[in-house]
């Protein structure tokens, strides 16, 4: 090593053994766990969920800590009063305050990553499929890099004891509160680091798992922190001040406008991004079509009475579904235009008025032939995970009707005995206490999802989704579902794989249901 590299490297090192960053990330790492390390660790193995959320939590934690870190060690010159002292050596005043910069922004990237080899090592050893996502776990770094060197600058340009809390405070309140001014996917504000997929979603189970991850909301988001931190590090060498030297000045400019114009561009390019159909926002500019066909994969599939099959980064949760859907599926199995296999396929989104979000399927549920059930796995990414219990209820919610409907006939042709015959299975096949609500009106929270279920009439349908069949109580529709369902199950089964081509063209009466 030369003597002109051993210089430069011996300052760093000193500045790194004594930077205030180095003691502040036992607090930092402490505050990461308990806010967001196990909400994290908590979601469905699914990688782009967790690299969402932990670009989001990994922002929040560490901008305070790191402004103020960096805030602190902008202000030391003027708290030791030796700003003269350091002022007539022989390196530039710049060069020493890019140092200490890169020793405080060195400190905060290795306690970031350190957070992100945890949660992606965890991440690694439960997910059954996928791997993991780099264009936002890249995102947190690079703000560090720009908080730091915010903080720093306001720590240089105005000196005092205070300086650093307030910026802190500072920093975390612009962070967290840039999110409020989003509305919809199709925002400026959507540049801000915290955001790691559309903010009136959340993290989508279906990106990385049935179509390829986006990337492009990350990279305008590290086009913008690249630029802020050129920026203000080179409008750093601007204020440089005596200690500084003349020919620095207009590169500094050059660079600190060069940092401003990539700023905007990124801010300019995130503001005319879309939520797409799989739930991610694409910036024209920047989208790859590619990113745009499914991934293809091998399903992981359960031998019940009809085969259920999931995406392979579903397989832990294709045990429960097997054996939720098997009451119901065991009702169908072998009639006149039941589906041969149960299939998951990714949920489409669409953007509406606001920070409204429709999530549905495209297409008819059941397609063929031969006949295949289309199924959608109930969302649980945005509040505690459910027990297996809440699982089973909430599919047998969610997908029995469907699957029911699909093979006797729904809609508003249905006739009184197909919504009868449909009713009548369903309250058979589908316990009145996994019909509670996962989210009971005006609670969201994990004491709602677990009360007991309120009263309700299962064939009536009272506060069921569609397509449950409604009847009202005393009718003859419910008279005749109550009879059906009454039956034992191999007997409905038996009428049902005589008579069931005749119901679905309307030819039953309610008096001849058994």
């Amino acid at each position: 090593m030369t003597a002109a590299t051993a210089r430069p490297a011996r300052l760093l090192w000193l500045e790194l053994r004594h930077n205030a960053m180095l003691w502040l990330l036992p607090v930092v790492f402490a505050l990461f766990w308990l806010t967001y390390y196990r909400k994290i660790t908590a979601q469905p193995p699914l990688w782009d969920p967790r690299a969402a959320s932990l670009q989001t939590g990994a922002v929040a934690v560490f901008t305070a800590p790191v402004a103020g870190a960096a805030a602190w060690m902008g202000t030391r010159d003027a708290r030791r009063r030796v700003s003269d002292l350091v002022t007539v050596t022989a390196r530039p005043r710049w060069a020493r305050q890019l140092t200490t910069w890169a020793a405080t922004a060195a400190w905060a990237v290795v306690g970031y990553l350190a957070c992100l080899a945890v949660v992606y090592g965890v991440t690694a050893r439960q997910a059954n499929w996928g791997g993991p996502l780099w264009w936002p776990a890249a995102v947190p770094a690079a703000t560090v890099a720009a908080v730091a060197a915010l903080g720093f600058a306001a720590g240089t340009l105005l000196p005092s004891r205070f300086t650093a809390p307030l910026t802190a405070i500072a920093a975390f309140f612009v962070v967290a509160l840039s999110t409020q001014l989003i509305v919809g996917s199709q925002s400026y504000w959507v540049v801000s680091p915290i955001v790691a997929s559309p903010w009136d979603l959340g993290g989508d189970a279906g990106a990385a798992t049935f179509y390829p991850y986006v990337p492009d909301l990350a990279m305008a988001q590290l086009m913008f922190l690249a630029g802020v931190t050129v920026a203000v590090l080179g409008a750093l060498a601007l204020a440089a001040g005596p200690g500084g030297w003349r020919r620095l000045r207009q590169p500094a400019a050059a660079v600190t406008a060069a940092g401003l114009l990539a700023a905007v561009t990124a801010a300019g390019l995130a503001g005319t991004g879309t939520m797409d159909r799989d739930g991610m926002i694409a910036i024209p500019a920047l989208h790859d079509a590619a990113a745009d066909r499914p991934l293809r994969f091998t399903p992981v599939c359960r031998r019940t009475a009809i085969p259920v099959c999931l995406n392979p980064a579903y397989a832990s949760y294709l045990p429960a579904t097997a054996a939720a859907l098997q009451p119901v599926l065991r009702q169908l199995a072998g009639l006149p235009g039941a589906p041969v296999r149960i299939s998951q396929v990714a949920a489409v989104y669409h953007q509406e008025a606001g920070n409204d979000v429709a999530i549905g399927l495209a297409g008819p549920a059941l397609t063929g032939p031969p006949p295949v059930y289309r199924l959608l796995l109930p969302d649980q990414l945005n509040g505690p995970t459910f027990t297996a219990q809440e699982w089973a209820g909430q599919l047998r919610m969610s997908a029995g009707p469907g699957i029911v409907a699909s093979v006797i006939g729904d809609g508003p042709g249905a006739s009184p005995a197909q919504n009868a015959v449909a009713a009548a299975i369903l309250r058979a096949v589908v316990p009145l206490a996994a019909l509670a609500p996962a989210h009971p009106p005006g609670r969201g929270n994990a004491s709602g999802r677990r009360g007991s279920p309120p009263p309700a009439d299962v064939l009536a349908g009272n506060g069921r989704p569609e397509p449950w069949p409604v009847l009202a109580p005393g009718s003859p529709g419910y008279a005749a579902a109550q009879r059906f369902a009454a039956l034992p199950a191999a007997t409905r089964h038996a009428w049902l794989a005589r008579h069931l081509t005749a119901l679905r063209a309307g030819q039953i009466t309610l008096a001849q249901l058994p």
